[in-house]
């Protein structure tokens, strides 16, 4: 029932409306994520990053997630969110582990971190389902990406 889309420009409007919901619900959207939603292709895929969608049989697009190169083969794994509607499905779970897969297959991945903040705590737990540790010294150096993460993990290697 579930099943990846690669990025397209025609699916980058469910991008920005799938992570603007769930950012604005939680929290503010900065001008970091204005940017990067309202120009994923110049934002990600066209610095050699990579946008994934998890659609499902009936509901369409429901969840988008994306890996963002930060320099010196690492990657944040950012903007990831399914809709609110069919949260608990395991869309989630199904989309963070194709990002994971996508990740290791980069031939120039050094890191895979992630920036959050401790009220997303069921996404917290599903990130250290999959292996992703809190890592203070991710914090320190890209923490200040955005005023709300107060969380920052990286998936060890292997």
């Amino acid at each position: 029932m579930l099943t990846i889309l690669p990025y397209t420009d025609a699916l980058a409007p469910a991008f920005r409306e799938i992570n603007a919901a769930w950012i604005a619900d939680m929290f503010t959207l900065e001008p970091h994520d204005q940017h990067v939603l309202s120009h994923p292709r110049e934002a990600i895929v066209d610095r050699g990053g990579v946008i994934l969608f998890v659609s499902h049989a009936t509901h369409g697009v429901i969840g988008a997630g994306a890996l963002m190169p930060t320099g010196g083969g690492a990657y944040e794994l950012t903007k990831m969110g399914v809709r609110a509607d069919v949260r608990g499905s395991g869309a989630g779970a199904f989309l963070l582990d194709a990002l994971i897969a996508q990740a290791r297959a980069l031939p120039d991945l050094t890191t895979l971190y992630l920036l959050t903040n401790s009220a997303c705590a069921a996404a917290i737990h599903l990130y250290e389902r999959a292996g992703f540790v809190h890592d203070a010294a991710i914090r320190a150096r890209y923490g200040g990406t955005y005023a709300r993460a107060d969380v920052a993990m990286r998936l060890p290697e292997g």
